[in-house]
């Protein structure tokens, strides 16, 4: 190792504030001293003959934030980074939370994991030197956190080291619910880039905690000086780590089989596309597809669990329509009704179908959650079993096209939430606890489908995380249904707009990555929220909603956390437009949402008129999203 005087010397030199570079060499000199550490040394001394200080202080200045429900980043070497101490630290935190939460009980937990394995594809290390992290999978996590949930007398579930299943996290949701545990942990990065990896923790409903118990944990976890761990052999002996069989996963298929609307399908009546982008996706929604009688035609080439993902173009996102460039194709050539595609980890969904002219579209988040709940609300109607007491659930940022199809219907929406899956889960969790969540009154009974703009659904109030799983089951039986009546799944989507207006919705993605990404994004924040804009793309800022004023709506924060979450500023033009801006929970980028739509089509109004409506409505949201976007970043 170098001399102190010309490490100090180095960080010094780094563009950041001189808080942050002390807090960074202060994490640096217990790494490069401390025996707990010592197989990280070969690769720090690299990095310092490397002259890399600015990736040091990036490393070391802060541990891993732990934010809503877990850790989540790039896998590498410093307490900045995932690694088998940021995820120990955070599992022993979870031992204590549970031990505060549910006293003198004997406590369970259910542990999940992901395809991913880190090789360095950033080639951040040297590949020459011993490298600690080097090959560290999400499976080898999901062990390390059973040890150390073992050694604080806590019972982990977990799948044989043989097996070569995974579970998708909505199953991990659905394990703990079906075995009563008292919660649980996903190792999984969902559809970040390969060399990330996190870990989300599940409260005893099989839900993500809301604030303030995900305060509470925070808390606990940063409060962690020394993690307990028992060898692996030990905890099997001793009963502290055991094996699921396959019982929970067939339970978790016999939920999403109740969920069927429709007659199953004739053989070769609907062929579906699908592919799990190299992750799980397989053993669930193309497992109940199956099982459903749909004709499934797998891209083989992106059917193996990978987490290097290397057939994906672009990302493992179904958000992202390059990521179904294979399936597409695959479709347009055997002539197939519809494309599905699942992220990593199972709990998104991405969906294609044929236009009249039989070439695939790309469907948006927002547009998923449209038409799937258009759907069942419709099959629930013909099947005699809507009532006035049914809700729909969205995130805020998610279309406003569903609240004019509870109206239409007759039902309750809940329209305010924030942005997070979680916050989707407490509804049902107020529900079950007092009978209502704010003015909605109902039972979980009377759920009828949640869904997120980030292509999250859920159908079932039996699992609280959104599920690709039953999501692609609905949009194959949308399909299905549509068929049978000599129609389309696109002659299905135009008619909805038509019925309840268009709606143009933008996200506008604000990369700001590094330290110096995060104290722009802060100013920026910051500036529009003390001065928030009288106008913007020309149309009068006619409302501005701040969502941490404590003040506000939300009301008093509930701790660090909630405060994070509530990091949201709202900007309405009128009653057809509107900006959300807030920063992202799990990537280092803000991201704006800009909503412009139109009133129902009239009866009687012309296809070109109409036709002309809409594409006023997108070159609004495009002109608003592309001003605002700038505006935004001047204040960066």
């Amino acid at each position: 190792m170098q001399d102190s005087a010309a490490i100090h010397e180095g960080f010094a030199k780094v563009e950041a504030p001189e808080n942050v570079k002390a807090a960074a060499m202060v994490q640096f000199n217990r790494w490069i001293s401390e025996p707990e550490f010592a197989e990280y040394r070969p690769q720090l001394d690299w990095l310092v003959a490397q002259g890399n200080y600015s990736g040091l202080v990036d490393r070391f200045f802060q541990i891993l934030p732990f934010g809503t429900g877990g850790r989540r980043g790039a896998v590498g070497i410093g307490p900045n980074r995932m690694n088998a101490w940021t995820l120990g630290a955070s599992v022993q935190g979870h031992c204590e939370y549970l031990r505060q939460r549910f006293p003198g009980k004997s406590l369970q937990v259910g542990l999940a994991y992901d395809v991913r394995k880190f090789v360095d594809s950033r080639k951040q290390y040297c590949p020459d030197l011993p490298n600690p992290v080097l090959g560290l999978s999400s499976r080898l996590l999901a062990e390390l956190a059973a040890e150390v949930y073992a050694a604080n007398g806590i019972v982990a579930w977990i799948l044989p080291r043989q097996s070569r299943h995974y579970q998708a996290t909505p199953e991990l949701s659905c394990l703990i619910r079906q075995l009563g545990l008292d919660g649980g942990l996903n190792i999984s990065a969902s559809h970040n880039p390969p060399d990330d990896n996190g870990g989300k923790f599940y409260d005893e409903r099989g839900a993500q905690p809301v604030p303030p118990d995900d305060q509470i944990m925070a808390d606990l976890v940063e409060k962690v000086e020394k993690t307990r761990k028992v060898a692996w052999h030990d905890g099997v002996k001793a009963n502290l780590i055991r094996f699921i069989d396959d019982a929970p996963h067939k339970a978790y298929i016999r939920i999403l089989e109740r969920e069927s609307l429709v007659e199953k399908p004739r053989a070769g009546e609907v062929s579906v596309v699908f592919t799990p982008l190299h992750g799980v996706g397989a053993m669930t929604a193309m497992e109940i597809l199956e099982t459903q009688g749909f004709k499934v035609i797998p891209v083989v080439s992106q059917l193996d669990p990978d987490g290097q993902f290397p057939n994906v173009s672009k990302s493992p996102n179904p958000e992202v329509p390059e990521s179904m460039d294979r399936a597409a194709s695959l479709a347009e050539d055997r002539k197939a009704d519809l494309v599905l595609a699942t992220d990593p980890d199972a709990d998104r969904l991405g969906a294609m179908f044929p236009d009249e002219h039989g070439k695939f579209r790309f469907i948006t988040g927002h547009q998923i959650a449209a038409l799937l709940t258009c759907f069942k609300l419709e099959e629930l109607r013909r099947l005699g079993r809507l009532k006035p007491s049914n809700f729909v659930v969205r995130t805020r940022v998610t279309t406003s096209i569903i609240n004019r199809m509870a109206a239409a219907a007759g039902i309750q929406v809940v329209d305010d939430l924030l942005v997070g899956f979680k916050y989707i889960a407490e509804v049902l969790r107020d529900l079950e606890l007092v009978g209502r969540h704010g003015e909605l009154q109902a039972s979980v009974d009377d759920f009828v489908i949640g869904v997120e703009e980030s292509h999250g659904v859920l159908v079932t109030p039996h699992i609280r995380d959104k599920d690709a799983g039953g999501a692609a089951l609905l949009m194959a039986e949308l399909v299905l249904c549509k068929r049978r009546l000599g129609s389309s799944a696109w002659s299905y989507l135009n008619e909805v707009e038509e019925r309840f207006g268009h709606f143009c919705n933008i996200t506008v993605n604000l990369a700001m990555t590094g330290l110096e990404g995060r104290q722009q994004m802060s100013r920026m924040l910051q500036t529009l929220r003390s001065s928030p804009p009288s106008a913007i793309a020309g149309r009068k800022v006619t409302a501005f909603q701040d969502l941490q004023d404590p003040e506000g709506p939300l009301g008093p924060h509930k701790g660090a956390t909630d405060a994070a979450s509530r990091n949201v500023l709202v900007f309405e033009l009128g009653e057809a437009c509107r900006i959300v801006l807030r920063p992202s929970g799990t990537e280092p980028k803000a991201k704006a949402y800009v909503e412009v739509s139109t009133p129902p089509r009239v009866r009687g109004v012309a296809d070109s008129e109409w036709i002309s409506v809409c594409l006023g409505a997108d070159k609004e949201a495009a002109k608003l999203a592309k001003e605002f976007q700038a505006l935004a970043l001047s204040h960066a």
